[in-house]
């Protein structure tokens, strides 16, 4: 009899064992899932970032935030190579530390992390002891994870998350830190061309205005705010002949005159830029060509009633002069500009209306 119970007893305790595994199978299996899940918002919280009508700045400094607040990490900072120099491009610690972030790549700590493309944790064991590179600061970090950054091979910067206490990362799934570090990279490489664009442009030397290239990055940016724009391109289609019969300086006082004029005329939310030689484009940022026509009609006069003279002498024996009066011509065409589409399809049109437009040509034309 009291064997039985025995046996009974054994076999309860094994199928609750067993049931207990099971359990914590399932548990397991949805830990993993909901991790998955997780990682998989994260990536597309990513995405969206990467989306946003936003300077390439903003959108990494954005991804650093979602780092932090989705893995409760104190502090993450990321750190770019730039080919010159390294410049810290997001990070929630305070300024005053930014100078030693942005020297890791010295550290004996992390030399060799940065040549073998591989990650490095260190942490102290005591709460009075500091990491090595940390000089004057004390108590900011206990335990940190760095992590090189590579394009296809081609080393770029690091990634370091810290934190404030001892081997916090001690237990952290280093692989989904891993996934994170490709994402960031994926998103550095994914930038990197709007990084050119927003970068490329000039300053004009001789109207001191924005050059083309302007358009497409921050302007384009201004422009976008709304769904509906005017983009309005002219020529200066006599430049050659005042440059002939007064002199090139005379034709660059002209661009000039026309220039101020214009800057004196435009809203801010325009954007007015230098497009190419006598070529110029203004964006009016939410306004319909309806609205634009009439105020080009009133600029097109203004600019063409711009005097550039120059005396000349007449009868050298009698050293009488007279003077050589030139005015700019110029021809204007305006096309509309729809949110979401290409600003530089809408650009390219306009100067090819311009170029194969027959030279005498001095109208408003609306394509």
């Amino acid at each position: 009899m009291i064997l039985a119970i025995i046996i009974a007893l054994v076999i309860i305790i094994v199928v609750l064992i067993l049931y207990n595994l099971s359990i914590h199978k399932k548990i397991q299996t949805f830990s993993n899932i909901n991790d998955k899940i997780s990682n998989l918002n994260v990536l597309q919280d990513f995405i969206d970032t990467i989306g946003k009508d936003e300077s390439v700045d903003n959108k990494i400094q954005a991804i650093n935030d979602i780092i932090i607040e989705k893995f409760g990490i104190k502090y993450s900072t990321i750190v770019v190579f730039n080919g010159a120099e390294y410049i810290l491009k997001a990070s929630n610690v305070e300024e005053k530390h930014w100078d030693a972030l942005t020297n890791l790549h010295t550290d004996e700590m992390f030399k060799e992390s940065v040549v073998s493309a591989t990650p490095k944790y260190i942490t102290v064991n005591k709460p009075d002891e500091k990491l090595s590179y940390q000089k004057s600061e004390m108590n900011r970090a206990k335990a940190a994870m760095f992590f090189p950054l590579y394009i296809d091979n081609i080393y770029f910067g690091y990634w370091i998350i810290e934190s404030d206490q001892v081997h916090a990362f001690d237990k952290m799934d280093t692989s989904i830190l891993q996934v994170v570090r490709e994402n960031i990279i994926a998103i550095l490489k994914t930038v990197s061309y709007q990084n050119t664009v927003e970068n490329i442009y000039r300053i004009d030397k001789t109207t001191g205005i924005n050059s083309a290239e302007y358009l497409y990055g921050n302007g384009k940016r201004v422009i976008d705010k709304y769904p509906q724009s005017s983009i309005c391109m002219f020529k200066i289609i006599n430049i050659e002949e005042i440059n002939e019969k007064l002199g090139r300086d005379f034709g660059t006082e002209t661009i000039l005159k026309i220039t101020n004029l214009l800057k004196s005329k435009i809203f801010a939310e325009y954007i007015f830029v230098r497009y190419m030689g006598p070529k110029f484009a203004i964006a009016f940022s939410g306004v319909d060509i309806d609205g634009v026509v009439n105020f080009v009609t009133s600029i097109k006069s203004e600019i063409e009633k711009i005097e550039i003279s120059k005396e000349i002498e007449k009868d050298k024996a009698k050293k009488t002069k007279q003077s050589i009066i030139a005015r700019p011509k110029t021809n204007f065409v305006i096309a509309t500009y729809y949110k979401g589409t290409g600003l530089e399809e809408v650009t390219k049109k306009l100067e090819e209306y311009l170029d194969e437009a027959d030279k005498r040509e001095s109208n408003i034309s609306c394509i």
